[in-house]
């Protein structure tokens, strides 16, 4: 869901080539997600293999990965974990709408309803198990390096770039600065232009970053404060939020009340809203847990593994697979033959 405090923020346009050369960690599952609802046929319905398996993940994976990959970012992916017992609500909030999304989609069948069909087709859309699984493969082919998170995916990346291990979290949620990621990247899954839903113009995107200290002090906070800010407003661990609070206002009541956050939950009558203590929600946040027993290691490219298993098992185009490894394998040439000349 990601926590709604975008107005708050400074975003600064850079250009893709700033990026190069830096580890960049991505939460899997998000960009996954984003590519089983996105890549679809008109009518709403997934890609697919002749034997009916999804691939649109796959699909989605290989294109923006390799894409990444050849303009020289080092991609670290990071998978969810075990997720915090408080996140309960919120899946059971995302079940129900996929079981309404999925009741308006078999009237939209039985209607022939094209445009019905492709708008709740996607938001009847699953990332299984088996999608994950096929997805750590292709990343590993790829020569990636993949972390298994604790719990949140977005919480181990924030650790691993406030540690200094990567020089930022690749994402359109503002939960890692909660998290306490200190730079953020967006729109590295949206590079390019793309069509507007029901109309003729474009948009274009370009990456954007945000720095964690550059907030805070525009905000006149610290990061306890914006986890604090962040309740306020709504996280997935507190759906909604305080009821007609929105971000400026929040803003407005955190610098009010400073460090004093039992008065602040107090006055605004938390326990109306939540039936958990406020610390439950802002402790897990501070102190989520996250591992430090992670490698970073970028491996050679196994292009017989890549043709294994997006030709032979899932019917992808040969050519066109085989022939962006082919062009990977000559960036790797020509990054090393570059690193050999200025040694």
């Amino acid at each position: 869901m990601g926590v709604p405090i975008t107005d708050l923020l400074n975003f600064h346009e850079i250009n893709v080539k700033d990026l190069e050369g830096k580890v960049i960690c991505i939460d899997a599952s998000l960009f996954l997600y984003q590519f089983i609802t996105t890549i679809r046929q008109r009518d709403g319905t997934p890609l697919k293999d002749s034997k009916g398996r999804v691939t649109s993940h796959l699909s989605g994976l290989f294109s923006r990965t390799t894409n990444l990959m050849l303009k020289g970012l080092k991609l670290v992916y990071v998978f969810d974990g075990r997720l915090p017992e408080l996140k309960r609500k919120e899946q059971e909030r995302r079940k129900k709408l996929k079981e309404v999304a999925a009741e308006k989609l078999e009237l939209a069948i039985q209607q022939e309803d094209v445009e019905g069909m492709r708008k709740y087709a996607s938001r009847t859309a699953r990332l299984t198990p088996e999608m994950q699984d096929e997805a750590r493969t292709l990343i590993r082919a790829l020569g990636l390096p993949i972390v298994e998170a604790l719990s949140e995916a977005e919480a181990q990346a924030s650790y691993m770039v406030a540690k200094g291990d990567a020089y930022a979290v690749a994402t359109q949620d503002s939960d890692t600065l909660m998290f306490g990621a200190t730079r953020v990247v967006r729109n590295l899954s949206l590079l390019g232009k793309r069509k507007r839903a029901n109309a003729l113009a474009y948009d274009h995107y370009k990456p954007e970053v945000v720095e964690l200290n550059e907030t805070l002090n525009t905000l006149g906070i610290d990061r306890e404060q914006l986890i604090v800010l962040c309740m306020l407003v709504g996280t997935d661990y507190n759906i909604g939020g305080i009821k007609g609070i929105g971000p400026k206002n929040a803003l407005k009541h955190v610098r009010s009340y400073g460090k004093d956050f039992e008065a602040l939950f107090t006055d605004l009558n938390w326990g109306e809203y939540f039936e958990m203590p406020w610390t439950d929600v802002y402790y897990l946040i501070k102190n989520i847990p996250v591992r430090n027993d992670y490698a970073l290691d970028w491996s050679g490219i196994d292009a017989e593994e890549i043709r294994r298993l997006m030709v032979d098992e899932h019917e992808f185009f040969e050519e066109r697979i085989m022939g962006v490894v082919e062009q990977l394998k000559e960036n790797v040439k020509k990054n090393a033959q570059t690193s050999l000349f200025d040694y």
